[in-house]
């Protein structure tokens, strides 16, 4: 919708072919029964980016749907109890100082370089197409890369700043998801933890489907037409060109061609072989970001002492990070992640219950099987009651579970991805799946390409993929 909005507003005519019957993808929303759950992204980070987009069109976000700032930003359940973490900056400096003295200062020297690294790292490196090495050849992203440390982990960094084990941790979360344990991620991914403690967590109100109500909205008004229960299937072409997209027997005539769907799916089973830029054992050797098991359970009673988002780290992390990445397997007492959006938004389930989304990281190409779901979920409700004191089992009366074989029938994901490519060093910027086909006309946007995985990456993604077309396929119009 991002790629479909901007070269609407260019000029060009724009066809939307969504396999699913409504707008989002992979950022779909069910309801069922009074309760309503987000089925994807459910963590508001980076508003900045949201911003950027909507005020492209000379719109605001705040035209599209409503946000709330989290406070606190979410908490953190450790063996001993929970740790909430504030939206106050303040608050955090306190928190930290509290548990390690001394720490506040070199907290605030750590998010001054991680704010560095944001800034040079949406501006100038993140907007980039990535499709030549000559693209970094400027005198401000050369010096800026000198100090984007990606040579250096992010575990080393975070070492110089906090030895408490509950700030390390709180340090090192937001790396779970992106494709590495924190031992192999670059430190240029502090950025995280500045958009973390310094932009806030948001929640869009009516659920992250309301971002994707949004971008669908303003999509329209800019021209484009939607095509919904339409599957690609395959392409008609002419010499090294795509003239037309398939969708069962109906072939729609194309000029250009931005693939959305994931990446490995329409290069090895969409794409003529003489066309696919990349192998079969290329992909299979991608380095993923994890696949994940959730559940999409209804309760019929609130839940006490839980945020709006929930991270239970009570066991050990580097053992369920080397679980993912390292030695995939089932792990053996994996962190887990809630959501519960009734907590903030009274739409979300009706009076006096609870709408709860459990998600816990998994390797990819773990084949599930109902039993492995069902032991999941006796495991992370047994943990729960330890420390709220309340069995879940025993207050569900609406569940759906969505895990690796779902990813692959709903999604085509490559090995059940639930987040895309790892954002590892050497799958980075020109490192990652190209945007452009060996096709002349066909481009690719999403988090299986560049910048990566993640909601405003590919927002941004939309962006570079127009901007690229728009210049080697200028409209006529």
């Amino acid at each position: 919708m991002s790629s479909a909005s901007y070269l609407a507003q260019a000029g060009y005519d724009v066809v939307v072919l969504e396999m699913h019957d409504g707008p989002g993808g992979r950022g779909r929303q069910w309801s069922s029964e009074g309760f309503t759950f987000d089925l994807g992204p459910s963590f508001y980070w980076m508003p900045d980016v949201f911003e950027t987009f909507f005020g492209h069109f000379g719109k605001k976000t705040s035209d599209y749907y409503e946000l709330r700032r989290l406070d606190p930003s979410y908490t953190i359940y450790f063996e001993d109890g929970p740790m909430p973490i504030p939206a106050s900056m303040h608050e955090i400096e306190a928190l930290f100082e509290r548990l390690e003295p001394g720490s506040a200062a070199r907290l605030r020297t750590f998010l001054a370089d991680a704010e560095y690294k944001y800034r040079v790292g949406i501006d100038d490196l993140v907007r980039k197409p990535s499709r030549s090495v000559f693209e970094f050849a400027d005198l401000r992203i050369l010096t800026g890369l000198l100090r984007m440390d990606l040579l250096r982990s992010i575990r080393s960094s975070i070492a110089k700043v906090v030895t408490h084990p509950k700030l390390r941790q709180l340090l090192e979360f937001p790396v779970l998801f992106l494709g590495a344990t924190p031992s192999n991620t670059p430190a240029l991914y502090s950025l995280m933890n500045y958009s973390d403690f310094a932009q806030g967590t948001w929640y869009p109100m009516g659920g992250m489907y309301s971002v994707v109500k949004g971008f669908h909205r303003l999509a329209v008004e800019q021209g484009v037409r939607f095509e919904f229960n339409r599957e690609v299937t395959g392409f008609r072409y002419e010499g090294r060109k795509v003239t037309g997209v398939y969708t069962g027997e109906v072939c729609w005539d194309a000029d250009v061609v931005v693939a959305s769907a994931d990446y490995a799916h329409v290069e090895q089973k969409l794409l003529k072989p003489e066309f696919r830029r990349y192998s079969e054992s290329y992909w299979t050797k991608r380095k993923m970001a994890p696949s994940a098991f959730m559940y999409y359970l209804g309760l019929d009673t609130k839940l006490p002492n839980l945020e709006h988002h929930t991270l239970f780290f009570d066991s050990d992390f580097d053992t369920h990070a080397d679980a993912i990445y390292t030695h995939p397997r089932w792990p053996e007492k994996p962190l887990f992640y809630l959501s519960i959006a009734s907590a903030t938004d009274l739409t979300a389930a009706p009076e006096g219950k609870e709408a709860l989304v459990i998600l816990i990281p998994m390797a990819t190409g773990l084949e599930d099987d109902d039993a492995t779901r069902e032991r999941y979920l006796n495991m992370v409700a047994e943990r729960m009651q330890a420390q709220i004191g309340v069995d879940i089992r025993d207050h569900i009366i609406l569940k759906r579970t969505f895990a690796y074989r779902d990813f692959v029938k709903d999604y085509h994901a490559h090995r059940g991805n639930a987040y895309g490519l790892a954002n590892t060093l050497d799958q980075t910027a020109i490192l990652k799946p190209s945007l452009k086909s060996k096709l002349d006309n066909l481009y690719f946007a999403g988090q299986l390409t560049v910048p990566g995985p993640g909601v405003p990456p590919c927002i941004i993604s939309g962006e570079v993929v127009a901007r690229e077309i728009t210049k080697e396929h200028p409209t006529t119009a």
